[in-house]
């Protein structure tokens, strides 16, 4: 499997990359397919069935309407976010959606979006799309969105895929242990090493340039962040508390060193998280880093390195993203960041350890210290619950970001005040990640039906 750094961190909108940048993806390909196989005009109806954690929190994490949005042709990379609403809306009012953007066929919502409690085998979040002619099913697909925004469909499933291409890397490598290695062998930093494997896609310079435009998305997804007021959608009632925080912040730190106070810098780290989550809740545009429910931990210290650090540049940035990604590939290939596969671990867990990871590579730290950083991040997330209430990604989902971002930053404080020897190695602490996901009831991985999400209603 050849994950590139493109992979990992990918511009979308809210408020989930499982839930809603995977199925709007599918979507999209699925109508795609129609328009290849030149069957699109005898196309008559569309039936969405929804599976598993994509019917059980499919709602609230505005699964639904992606699908629909899909199907209309929308991508998540290209999409307005304001679009979706009213296009949703127009399609219920009138019971018609144009297909591709192109072809009307009627789509009643209580018949043709079926939300179904039963789970397919390959993985919990599955939905298949039918697309019905004047005599009978003319194509059908089934579609796993395995996280991150990753979509494979039945025939990939089947043949054990991942959702990327498997192309030839300067540097393979499976586990912590191989990277490190290589770092010894040639003498190189982490990033150095990924920079150089994303030569089998791209030039270093597009990379770069690439890396740069992913670091705009996400502190746009800050300042927009910031500017909103109002109450979350979803029924919640939970307000934006971003902006209040904001300006709170800007009146206590007029006139005094933030370089120096140590407490406000971590109270901005905090902001920025909010901001970042407040901002995919509401659907805006985020980046998935490496998902939507864990989108505002890497963009939260990242951005605390270039605020609160002299001399930051752009390649640090650069630095940062691609080391961050090594460990993200790691996650990825060998437990999973999927919150419905392994709970909120393999989100917030992983994303924890990556931003751990990309901070300690921009202080200077050797690869044995960024890989210590990485293990200590994803070391205190195991075995976190994914129970979200009411469906939403709101509660526990936006607090926890700023949680993690903290922990990330003392986990690269720790691990630059060692030598990168410890007792435990990232790739154990992996391998643990997976084994626990695998034993975690299914009602504690985005179901809502364990957890904190029951503790609310019961309240």
């Amino acid at each position: 499997m050849s994950i590139s750094v493109l992979d990992l961190f990918k511009i979308g909108v809210g408020p989930s990359s499982s839930h809603t940048v995977g199925p709007m993806r599918a979507a999209h390909d699925f109508v795609a397919d129609l328009e290849a196989r030149n069957l699109l005009l005898s196309v008559r109806r569309v039936e969405v069935r929804l599976y598993g954690s994509l019917s059980a929190t499919g709602v609230g994490h505005g699964t639904d309407r992606a699908v629909v949005v899909g199907l209309m042709g929308e991508r998540p990379d290209e999409i307005d976010p304001d679009f979706i609403a009213p296009a949703v809306a127009e399609v219920q009012r009138s019971g018609r959606l144009l297909l591709a953007g192109k072809v009307a066929v009627p789509f009643h919502w209580a018949e043709d979006m079926r939300l179904l409690p039963v789970s397919l085998p390959h993985h919990p979040n599955a939905m298949r799309l039918i697309a019905h002619g004047a005599d009978g099913v003319v194509f059908e697909n089934t579609y796993y969105s395995i996280g991150g925004g990753f979509v494979i469909d039945e025939a990939h499933a089947k043949a054990g895929a991942a959702g990327v291409a498997d192309v030839a890397l300067a540097h393979e490598f499976n586990s912590a242990r191989e990277l490190l290695a290589i770092c010894r062998t040639h003498s190189l930093r982490i990033s150095e090493v990924m920079l150089e494997n994303e030569r089998a896609w791209r030039s270093d310079d597009e990379t770069r340039a690439a890396l740069l435009r992913i670091w705009d998305a996400m502190r746009a997804c800050v300042t927009r962040g910031i500017g909103q007021e109002g109450v979350l959608p979803g029924g919640l009632e939970v307000r934006r508390r971003a902006p209040a925080l904001h300006r709170k912040l800007r009146e206590r730190e007029a006139g005094r060193n933030l370089i120096s106070d140590t407490m406000a810098a971590l109270d901005w780290v905090n902001l920025y998280a909010l901001a970042v989550n407040e901002e995919n809740a509401g659907g805006g545009r985020v980046v998935t880093a490496p998902t939507n429910g864990a989108a505002g931990i890497i963009p939260a210290v990242l951005h605390y390195f270039m605020e609160f650090q002299p001399a930051s540049s752009e390649r640090d940035v650069v630095d940062f993203l691609l080391t961050a990604a090594a460990i993200g590939t790691l996650c990825k290939k060998n437990a999973s960041i999927s919150g419905a596969e392994v709970g909120c671990q393999g989100e917030v867990g992983s994303a924890c350890a990556m931003a751990a990871a990309g901070l300690t590579q921009v202080m200077g730290g050797t690869p044995e210290q960024v890989e210590n950083a990485a293990e200590i991040g994803l070391e205190h997330n195991l075995g976190l619950t994914c129970d979200p209430v009411g469906g939403l990604v709101q509660v526990p989902c936006i607090e926890r970001n700023a949680m993690a971002s903290i922990k990330a930053i003392n986990a690269a404080q720790l691990a630059l005040r060692g030598d990168g020897a410890h007792a435990i190695s990232l790739d154990q602490a992996i391998r643990t990640m997976r084994d626990t996901g695998r034993d975690m009831l299914d009602k504690y991985k985005e179901t809502s039906r364990g957890g904190l999400a029951v503790s609310f209603t019961e309240c």
